[in-house]
């Protein structure tokens, strides 16, 4: 992938630019009597990067919003200083700030599903934002487009220029989202959890294009929950919690000897090869009791889920068929962790679906307890579907929202229905949730407290298999950290055996006994997870692993501002 921008399309950030400066940063929404962000202070510098770091709800993205007059209808922004190049930018009206945006910030979200529009071709999209700031005549709007997503790594960029985002894949979304906020090389770039949810290779070409753009002066506020893109890419960190700053300082001196409790906490819950076999958050209680009857599962014995073979296709354009997944095998032994990693596209998700019998193979078979179970009857199945559950990775999409906590857990609880009250409490317990939950509505909770929700769900039916697709990737570092911790601590309690799939495979090695890699369908590398990831066989296996960033907690170097 090239990341070479041609200089003869794209202007260099003059040297004599100040970058984006903000002190005493205030922000309160209609309704609130107390601020969302408070006396929140930070530089921007040109050609460096500034992570600004904390949980959801912490203020991190209505800081970033507003920087680029985004704040929301009826927000009192306030502040004593908030200067882009010198140029104060306190009470710009909307028109105003949608002559900076595009052309002297950048602002990269997130979803770049959400954020391109569904019914545009991206390259129209980019066009746009080149056309409503007086930049060049059509042919030339038109060139630059293609310039620009060749710039930001998107292959056959003509192509894709006239594609919607929904026939584009989330890296090639998140790129062509990019290449809009480079279009006019502004000088302040704000990415808002860019790489959130993407697979570790293509998060790692996301870091790189915003890398060159620091290396070619911008100046970049990076905002992430996640700390080994943070260590990766920052020259400073600023820590939110609560909408006030924590601590902040070099990068290298807030991730090798954080002065706050709360920095200290979020650095440790990072799961790693280092984190295997321990605690990720051991401040937080888990309160597991003793298994009931029937509910410990007997580790002797052979596989509780076997793949044998398995084959999927899909339907593709015109007569043609896509081979989803081909041919692949594993087994999963009582109360070990079995995780599958891979790019998006890989057939993770399709083998999870094979696995839980909701799609039928087209060659191959599941075996449960060793028994037929994709090709066993619907009428077979079914009483034995209790045996696997899921979770997924938004659970909200899977709750009917229009039930309470205690009837999505007590729905599937396998028990008369006298005893199913007693039953939703116990889960309740299980999974550190109190009770006075049960009367809440999912769209009420929080997205740890959702995932909980759905881990008791999974668990009512005494399962000895759950299947944990994504199932921690859209939670903060913190939650996540209690989230696995639960999981260990359940397994280690209950014997039930997991099958792991995740696009994190910092969080895959803290999780796995075993490993399974996948790549266009088919099963390329699978062994010990320690030796998987700290001695890979195979090429692609080697590049997952480069392209992981690391945490880095190298002490301070002398000298170090």
């Amino acid at each position: 992938m090239s990341l070479t921008l041609d200089p003869a399309t794209t202007r260099i950030p003059d040297a004599s630019a100040t970058g984006y400066l903000v002190e005493d940063l205030s922000v309160t929404f209609p309704g609130s009597t107390a601020p969302t962000v408070q006396g929140v202070s930070l530089a921007l510098a040109p050609g460096r990067c500034l992570a600004l770091v904390g949980e959801s709800g912490s203020g991190k993205s209505v800081t970033a919003r507003t920087l680029v007059g985004l704040t929301g209808a009826g927000a009192s922004v306030r502040a004593r200083r908030l200067e882009l190049d010198g140029r104060d930018l306190s009470g710009l009206r909307d028109r105003q700030w949608r002559g900076i945006r595009g052309q002297r910030v950048g602002f990269v979200l997130q979803d770049a599903l959400v954020s391109l529009d569904p019914l545009r071709p991206v390259g129209r999209e980019i066009e746009e934002a080149l056309r409503l700031h007086g930049w060049g005549d059509r042919a030339a709007r038109r060139r630059k487009v293609i310039d620009l997503l060749s710039a930001v790594g998107v292959p056959e960029p003509e192509l894709r220029a006239k594609q919607r985002p929904d026939e584009l894949s989330g890296g090639l979304r998140q790129r062509a989202l990019i290449a809009s906020a480079l279009a006019l090389s502004p000088g302040v770039i704000i990415a808002d959890e860019p790489t959130t949810a993407l697979d570790v290779t293509v998060q790692a070409q996301v870091l790189d294009l915003l890398e060159a753009a620091k290396r070619r002066g911008a100046a970049l506020l990076l905002i992430s929950h996640d700390l080994a893109v943070v260590s990766r890419l920052a020259d400073d960190i600023a820590v939110m919690r609560d909408g006030r700053i924590v601590e902040q300082g070099t990068a290298r001196e807030v991730l090798s000897a954080p002065s706050h409790e709360y920095t200290r906490a979020l650095i440790d819950a990072v799961p790693s090869a280092h984190t295997r076999g321990s605690r990720l958050a051991p401040h937080v209680p888990i309160v597991v009791h003793e298994p009931g009857p029937g509910e410990r599962r007997d580790p002797r014995g052979g596989p509780v889920l076997a793949a044998e073979g398995l084959v999927k296709r899909f339907p593709g354009p015109g007569r043609t068929s896509r081979t989803a997944v081909d041919g692949v095998s594993f087994s999963l032994a009582p109360g070990e962790t079995l995780g599958i990693v891979g790019e998006s596209g890989s057939g993770k998700s399709t083998v999870a679906r094979m696995a839980l019998a909701l799609t039928e193979p087209d060659a191959g078979r599941v075996l449960l307890h060793g028994q037929p179970w994709t090709e066993a009857s619907r009428g077979i199945r079914r009483p034995l579907r209790r045996e696997i559950t899921a979770v997924y990775q938004d659970p909200l999409s899977s709750f009917d929202p229009r039930w309470t906590v205690e009837r999505i857990i007590a729905d599937s609880v396998a028990a008369p229905t006298r005893e199913r009250s007693a039953r939703v409490d116990e889960l309740l317990d299980w999974v550190g949730l109190p009770r006075g939950v049960r009367e809440r509505h999912p769209l009420t909770l929080s997205g740890g407290q959702r995932q909980r929700v759905a881990i008791a769900r999974a668990l009512a039916p005494r399962p000895s298999v759950m299947v944990l697709d994504e199932a921690v990737s859209a939670l903060d570092v913190s939650i996540q950290a209690q989230v696995l911790d639960l999981l260990g601590a359940l397994q280690q309690q209950l014997g039930v055996s997991y099958l792991f799939i995740s696009h994190d495979l910092g969080v895959v090695h803290h999780v796995s006994d075993r490993v399974l890699v996948m790549k266009d369908g088919r099963v390329v590398e699978h062994g010990d997870a320690d030796t998987v990831f700290t001695a890979p066989q195979q090429p692609y296996t080697q590049q997952l692993v480069a392209s992981l960033p690391r945490l880095e907690r190298s002490a301070p170097s002398k000298g170090t501002a």
